[in-house]
């Protein structure tokens, strides 16, 4: 690919994943949030090869006109919001902008051109509640969507592979610089501040229980630069580990990479008012393509932990 446009260049995956294209001699249009700098302009923003530009893709004729003055050959449509908890809240703005503003983005990549090869972020919560017998899922299994954020993922899925859309489900991506209103950096960064003095040794949880199929960001951006090129148009590919671990093993290892004795606490605020109890993926159809995940759980924590404190410092 010649030239790639990615919007929520600025973001957890698009930051990890314009520097890819880029050595994969790629020319990338990264586009991020009006008022918002990539992540990748912090390491390669004087590179020829990237072409910065703010865009709110909730505005249509605004996302016309950068797609048109772009001429991508590939567009990766990264941008959107994505806290599951506050989905629930914010369910209108979920589904302006998750849902209004992937239509802008695929209508526009399918009007510049039948070739112009759309890959786009959907999510493993658009499976729902998978009974335990059944897991690890896989990409052809029904949906079942059970918090406003799965649903307008869904609905990006439902308008985006008839356009001939590559559609990746990823599962639960973790790492360094991942937003603090996430689970595991939200106990480093508590952890953080009990090391640093700043709070008292208690740590304030919500439920603990679910399982979850975590997969390190840098694998999950290598997966995107791999279906830039080979993703086959109209199909969907899960970015799994295909094991589960449960919230409370991942915080107690987080405990213990951190050396802290601490009291966990449940907060009731940090409850959701619903939850999918254990959720595990099937990625053979990746595989197939030569994709395996080359970082384990216990880098990613301890990459999180030593994240979490740079940024307290």
């Amino acid at each position: 690919m010649t030239r790639v446009l990615v919007t929520g260049a600025e973001g957890f995956v698009g930051g990890r994943l314009v520097p890819r294209l880029i050595a994969r001699g790629a020319t990338v249009i990264a586009c991020h949030a009006p008022g918002m700098v990539t992540a990748s302009n912090d390491t390669t923003g004087a590179h020829a090869s990237l072409e910065p530009i703010a865009l709110d893709i909730r505005d249509r004729d605004a996302v016309e006109g950068v797609f048109r003055d772009a001429a991508p050959d590939a567009v990766v449509h990264l941008a959107g919001l994505s806290d599951v908890a506050d989905s629930w809240r914010r369910i209108d703005d979920y589904y302006r902008v998750n849902v209004e503003g992937s239509e802008h983005v695929a209508s526009a990549a399918r009007a510049l051109s039948e070739t112009c090869r759309l890959v786009v972020a959907s999510s493993a919560e658009v499976y729902g509640a998978v009974p335990e017998a059944e897991l690890p899922a896989c990409e052809t299994r029904g949906l079942g969507p059970g918090s406003p954020y799965a649903l307008t993922k869904a609905a990006v899925e439902r308008l985006s592979l008839p356009l001939g859309a590559i559609v990746v489900r990823s599962f639960n991506l973790i790492g360094p610089g991942q937003g603090a209103n996430f689970a595991l950096p939200s106990f480093a960064t508590q952890l953080a501040a009990i090391e640093a003095g700043r709070e008292e040794p208690v740590l304030h949880v919500g439920d603990l229980t679910p399982r979850r199929d975590f997969v390190h960001v840098d694998d999950g951006a290598d997966a995107y630069a791999l279906l830039v090129e080979r993703g086959e148009p109209g199909s969907v590919y899960n970015v799994a580990r295909g094991e589960a671990i449960e919230l409370e093993t991942a915080l107690r290892q987080l405990i213990a990479i951190s050396g802290l004795e601490v009291e966990i606490r449940q907060d009731p605020d940090r409850m959701r008012p619903a939850d999918v109890p254990v959720l595990c993926g099937d990625a053979s159809r990746l595989g197939a393509l030569g994709w395996h995940p080359k970082r384990s759980f216990d880098q990613a924590l301890e990459a999180i932990w030593e994240d979490a404190r740079r940024r307290l410092a």
